[in-house]
C-alpha cells in the first residue's frame, strides 16, 4: 500500500472549482445540488485528460504526523521528524499515486506481498518503518488492494464491450438421411445418404450502436475505479492514524513508567528522610510507617505503568497486523520540538477537509456512477444495431444407395445487419430506471451526510487540539509548581519547620502533576495528529496545520 511522498504526494486543485462549505443546516442541505453541479462541471473540463470523477474534486491534503522527542525527564512527540520518515517511506505501490485515479492504477498494477510480518526484537523501529510494515501486511490494506484490483477489471470488462466478438469453430460431423424421390427415378421410393463433412469457421458478433448504453456503463465503471481509488487512500491513511496513534500510546506509556520511577525515587527520598530524623530523635514511628507506605504505593504504581506499557506494545504490533506480542522496539526520537499553533483558520481548516478527503471525494465517485446506471438503465428503450457474419470451408464427401454423389469443398459465408428493439417487457425496463435513479438519490443523500460529519470532525478536532494546548501549558506550570512545593517541603521537614504529613502532600501533588504533564503532551500530540487526520491531509506534502517550536524551544 502506498504510504509516502512517492505515493500522495500534492495535487492541483482546479482553478475552476471550489467545495461549498455549509452554514446553518438548511442550507447545508441546499448545498447538494451546488456541489453536484459543480462537480459535474469539472468532470466535462477535464474528460479529456483522464475522466478525473474525484480527482477534480480536490488534490489530498497533507498530514503530518509527528514523534516522541526523549528527553532526561520526558518523550516529546515530534512533527517534523515524522513528516521527514513519512517522506522516505515507500510503500508496496511504485511511483506516485497522487489522485484516485493513480492509487487505482497503482493497486491494479501491483500485487500484494505475500508472508507474515517477522519482527526483530533487537532492532528499534522509528515511526516510518512501522508504517511501511503495516501497508505491507496488514489484512485490512490487502482486502481494500484486491477490491481495488476488482474495480480495474471490472473498467476492463465494460470496454470490452465495444469490440467485436470474434469466433472460430470446427465442426467434424458425419449425418445419414432418407430422401424421397419418384419411383421412376429410386425403385424404392427413397434413397440412404450418408454425408461426412467437414467444416471449420469463423464467426464474428459486432454491436454497432446502441444509444449510449455501453458508454454509461463504461463511465459507471471508471467512477467505481476511481471510488475504489479513494477508498484505497483513505485506508492508507487511516492505517497510518491508527499506526502512528498506537506508536504514541507506546511512547505514552513508556513516558509514564518513567515517571512512576521518578515518583518512586521521590518517595524514597522521603523514606530516608523520615528514617534519618527517627534515627536522630526527631520523628516518630508512625511517620517513618506513613513514608514507608508511599513508597509501596509508588512500587505499586510503577509496576502498573510497566504492564500498561507491555500492553500498549502488544497493542501495536497488532495493529501492523502481525501476531500481538510485547516483543517489539521503538525509536522515540530524540530532540524533537512541540507543536504549538495553528497556522490556518478554521475556515481553511474545513475548506481543506472539503476539498481533500478522500471518503467525500469516493462519494462523489459513487454519485457519478449512479448518474451513469441510470444513463445505461435509460438507454434499453432504445434499438441495438448489430452486425453478423460468418466464413466457412465446408467440406462434403456425400455417398447414396441409389445414383452418385460428387464430393464438393467450398467456402461458404453469411452476413446480416440486424436492429433488436425490445417492444413490451413487462415493466423491467422501467423497474431498472426507477432503481438506478433511487441509487442515485441515496449517493447524494449520503454525500451531504458524509459532508456534516466531515464538518463536524474539523471543528470537534479544531476545539480539541486549542483545549490541549491550554492544557499542556496549565500542566507544565503545575508541574513546575508541584516540584518546587514538594522540593520546599522535604528542605522544610529536614529542619523540622513541616511535619511529614505536609511533605507526602507535597509528594502526591507532585505524582499527579507528573502524570497530568505526561497526560497533556500525549494529548496535544494526539490531537494534532486529529486535527490533519480530519481535514484528510495524512501523507501528504501540503503544509501542516500546526505549527512547531523552534529546538531551543522558542516561539
Amino acid at each position: 500500500m502506498c504510504g509516502g511522498s512517492n505515493c500522495f504526494m500534492e495535487e492541483a486543485k482546479p482553478a475552476n472549482f471550489r467545495a461549498p462549505r455549509k452554514g446553518r443546516v438548511g442550507s447545508a442541505r441546499s448545498s447538494r445540488k451546488t456541489w453536484n453541479e459543480a462537480y459535474d462541471a469539472v468532470l466535462k473540463n477535464e474528460a479529456a485528460e483522464c475522466y478525473s470523477t474525484c480527482e477534480s474534486l480536490a488534490g489530498l491534503g497533507c498530514l503530518r504526523l509527528i514523534r516522541y522527542r526523549a528527553t532526561s525527564k520526558v518523550l516529546l512527540l515530534s512533527l517534523s521528524l515524522f513528516i521527514f520518515s513519512v517522506r522516505e517511506t515507500r510503500g508496496q505501490c511504485a511511483g506516485n499515486v497522487s489522485s484516485p485515479g493513480a492509487a487505482a492504477d497503482c493497486a491494479d498494477r501491483q500485487t500484494p506481498r505475500e508472508g507474515a510480518i517477522v519482527l526483530d526484537p533487537a532492532h528499534s523501529y522509528t515511526l516510518a518503518e512501522l508504517i511501511e510494515i503495516a501497508e505491507h501486511h496488514n489484512p485490512s490494506t490487502r482486502t481494500v488492494w484486491e477490491r481495488a484490483k476488482q474495480r480495474a477489471r471490472e473498467l476492463g470488462l465494460a470496454k470490452s464491450a465495444y469490440y467485436p466478438q470474434l469466433e472460430g469453430l470446427a465442426v467434424f460431423g458425419d449425418q445419414r438421411l432418407v430422401n424421397p424421390f419418384p419411383k421412376p427415378l429410386a425403385p424404392r421410393g427413397y434413397i440412404m445418404v450418408e454425408v461426412p463433412f467437414v467444416q471449420p469457421e469463423v464467426t464474428l458478433q459486432y454491436l454497432i450502436f446502441d444509444f449510449g448504453k455501453r458508454e454509461a456503463t463504461v463511465d459507471s465503471a471508471r467512477a467505481e475505479k476511481l471510488a475504489a481509488g479513494a477508498d484505497f487512500i483513505q485506508l492508507n491513511q487511516a492505517l497510518a492514524f491508527r499506526v502512528a496513534s498506537s506508536y504514541y500510546l507506546l511512547v505514552t506509556a513508556q513516558e509514564r513508567l518513567q515517571a512512576a520511577q521518578e515518583t518512586l525515587r521521590t518517595a524514597q527520598t522521603t523514606q530516608d528522610a523520615a528514617e534519618s530524623r527517627l534515627n536522630n530523635g526527631l520523628a516518630t514511628l508512625p511517620d517513618v510507617l506513613n513514608a514507608r507506605a508511599e513508597t509501596s504505593q509508588a512500587l505499586f504504581d510503577l509496576q502498573s505503568a510497566d504492564g500498561d506499557e507491555k500492553i500498549a506494545r502488544v497493542t501495536l504490533t497488532e495493529a501492523l497486523g502481525a501476531e500481538p506480542s510485547p516483543n517489539i522496539v521503538i525509536d522515540g526520537q530524540n530532540g524533537a520540538p512541540l507543536p504549538e499553533a495553528l497556522t490556518m483558520s478554521i475556515d481553511a481548516l474545513i475548506d481543506r477537509a472539503m476539498a481533500g478527503r478522500p471518503d467525500l471525494m469516493a462519494q462523489a465517485s459513487r454519485i457519478r456512477a449512479a448518474k451513469d446506471e441510470v444513463r445505461a438503465a435509460k438507454a434499453e428503450y432504445k434499438p441495438k444495431i448489430s452486425l453478423s457474419g460468418s466464413v466457412a470451408q465446408t467440406s462434403v464427401w456425400p455417398t447414396a444407395d441409389f445414383g452418385q454423389l460428387g464430393p464438393a469443398s467450398q467456402p461458404t459465408w453469411s452476413g446480416g445487419l440486424s436492429i433488436q428493439w425490445r417492444i413490451f417487457d413487462g415493466g423491467a425496463r422501467k423497474n431498472e430506471v426507477l432503481i438506478a435513479e433511487s441509487k442515485r438519490r441515496e449517493a447524494e443523500d449520503e454525500l451531504t451526510a458524509k459532508h456534516d460529519q466531515a464538518t463536524r470532525e474539523v471543528w470537534t478536532a479544531y476545539i480539541a487540539f486549542r483545549t490541549a494546548l491550554r492544557k499542556h501549558e496549565a500542566a507544565m506550570a503545575l508541574l513546575k509548581s508541584a516540584n518546587e512545593s514538594y522540593s520546599a517541603s522535604l528542605d522544610a521537614y529536614k529542619y523540622g519547620v513541616k511535619n511529614l504529613i505536609d511533605v507526602v502532600t507535597a509528594e502526591k501533588q507532585l505524582a499527579l502533576a507528573r502524570l497530568s504533564g505526561v497526560s497533556a503532551r500525549s494529548e496535544l500530540f494526539v490531537e494534532a495528529v486529529n486535527l490533519e487526520f480530519a481535514t484528510g491531509n495524512l501523507l501528504r506534502n501540503q503544509p501542516p496545520a500546526t505549527k512547531l517550536q523552534s529546538q531551543d524551544g522558542n516561539k
